[in-house]
């Protein structure tokens, strides 16, 4: 995609999360690279007042146009999208689940074979800092290292992709997982599955993904379960 079209597509990848119910108000955020930077959400503007042009274009040490302001997380959003090549979309919302569980600080553990989607056999809660801080960035990363999604601790959740259809696919994903915690929780704890049974899994899920026939708007279509 173009500029141009990635910046339509961000605008309607941070309207879905709304419609979805994973986002409310101006509490989330959304990039994806584009050229040797990326392109941002800006702050405090509510979704549905967003043009194209409202986005941020950030190169890759930071720098922004004066007359803007990005997403006060731009730094877990450049840190994520600099340092893994892999990604090239971010997703950051305050789902009510995911929350729910990141305000008890724990990790997602592998109570379901989708845990794999995230990439590993949990999805890591990365400890507390202030938001919009360089001190979450390096708790972001850490918390992502070989996977795809975390957990803020008492705030939020990051998903990430190659794209951002399935950065949005991911995000769902987790707060249905986060979901089913909370629940299992409440009915004496989820029976986990073990090590080996998730490594299964995450070689299949190498075959698995959102099939590539985008929409012209970068929205894609969501995979189905392997």
């Amino acid at each position: 995609m173009n500029e141009q079209q990635l910046r339509e597509a961000v605008i309607d990848t941070a309207l879905e999360t709304n419609r979805r119910g994973l986002n409310q108000g101006t509490s989330g955020n959304v990039s994806v690279r584009c050229g040797h930077g990326l392109l941002i959400t800006p702050s405090g503007v509510a979704y549905e007042d967003l043009a194209p042009e409202d986005l941020v274009y950030m190169d890759a040490d930071g720098h922004w146009p004066a007359h803007q302001k990005p997403s006060s997380e731009w730094h877990f959003h450049r840190a994520i999208l600099r340092e893994r090549e892999d990604i090239h979309a971010v997703v950051h919302v305050h789902s009510v689940y995911a929350s729910v569980v990141a305000i008890q600080q724990r990790d997602i553990p592998p109570l379901h074979y989708m845990i794999a989607a995230a990439g590993g056999d949990s999805i890591r809660c990365a400890p507390y800092a202030t938001f919009g801080t360089p001190e979450l960035s390096r708790h972001a990363l850490a918390a992502l290292d070989d996977r795809y999604a975390c957990l803020l601790a008492n705030h939020g959740m990051i998903a990430t992709g190659p794209d951002l259809a399935r950065a949005l696919w991911l995000t769902e994903e987790v707060e249905l997982l986060a979901q089913q915690y909370v629940l299992s929780l409440s009915i004496g704890g989820p029976a986990l599955l073990d090590a080996a049974e998730m490594q299964r899994v995450r070689e299949a899920f190498k075959q698995y993904g959102p099939r590539r026939e985008a929409a012209p708007n970068g929205s894609g279509q969501e995979p189905d379960e392997p």
